[in-house]
């Protein structure tokens, strides 16, 4: 008999399905392996007993289940705008969300995508975001290809054909576009997850006039040569269980010390690579609103 576990399992994440799958997925989600070959091996767990169809649903988003604000939310308001990136592919566009009960200048923060492209998920973010009081731009690095085409996969492969050293370049030009909005109080948080997380800590490092306060998720660090140009507070958010990530803090760790950058470190317990995620079996509900909670309180201290 297959290992059922519930239809609801993107939310109940069962510690039935061994690391190895979700180690697996990690691979295929950041091109080290095709999703043949990823398929192939959630076959050898089937052939002991598991359920493919369990297995694929607990590991595959479903974006249906990450919806936590609602578009129609009367407290925000959502649209797309573009900008300027004269030294990235010439213009981009995002997601900005704002709060329509809140007057005057607001505190502001650019919200970072995985290596996929804008996907409900990050949307979803950007709400909670101006629902908590600050004004969200969410960028989408694939609207130079046409934007997120409504697939992980083919989002995925998107962005792998893209210039990264333009997608970067975007975001900064997105950061400086968000900074300088008429609404803007001139404070700029940044989010990010994944390669988002490593987006956050480029652009601390980039430019260190740049952002206020980062808070990168599960991102890896910016190249070494540009870490001494961090200014901006930190709060890095891993997951205990993220090798490919964690194995890298260590170094980062001791640069940000050695440039005495202001930073806090948050290591999870049992959580996964993409703990926040709300649309995949890695989520984590606990360790997720800590740490949500932990990045609202940080942005309210550094730009409020």
């Amino acid at each position: 008999m297959s290992k059922e576990l519930p239809k609801n399992i993107s939310h109940e994440l069962k510690n039935d399905i061994p690391q190895e799958a979700f180690d697996w997925y990690d691979e295929y989600a950041h091109g080290g392996m095709d999703r043949r070959d990823f398929i192939k091996k959630l076959g050898t767990l089937v052939a002991i007993g598991y359920s493919m169809s369990v297995l694929t649903s607990a590991l595959l988003p479903n974006y249906a289940l990450a919806e936590q604000v609602s578009f129609n939310d009367a407290d925000i308001k959502a649209t797309y705008e573009t900008f300027d990136s004269p030294l990235g592919y010439g213009k981009g566009q995002g997601y900005l969300v704002t709060p329509t009960n809140k007057a005057g200048k607001l505190p502001v923060v650019l919200v970072v995508h995985e290596n996929r492209g804008l996907n409900p998920y990050i949307k979803d973010v950007a709400r909670r975001l101006a629902k908590a009081g600050f004004i969200a731009f969410a960028p989408d690095a694939l609207y130079p290809l046409g934007g997120y085409p409504g697939n992980d996969d083919e989002g995925k492969a998107m962005q792998k054909s893209m210039d990264k050293s333009k997608i970067q370049q975007d975001f900064v030009a997105a950061a400086k576009y968000l900074k300088s909005h008429e609404k803007s109080n001139g404070k700029l948080g940044a989010v990010g997850f994944c390669f988002g997380g490593y987006i956050v800590n480029y652009l601390a490092a980039v430019d260190s006039t740049l952002i206020n306060a980062g808070a990168p998720f599960y991102g890896t660090a910016a190249v070494k040569e540009l870490r001494k140009n961090i200014k901006a507070p930190l709060m890095i958010q891993l997951g205990e269980l993220d090798d490919r990530v964690n194995k890298a803090w260590p170094d980062y760790e001791e640069d940000l010390i050695a440039y005495k950058v202001p930073y806090q470190m948050y290591m999870y317990k049992n959580a996964k690579h993409g703990f926040h995620n709300d649309s995949t079996g890695r989520y984590d509900k606990d360790n997720a609103e800590l740490a949500w909670s932990r990045t609202l309180a940080f942005f309210n201290k550094h730009l409020g």
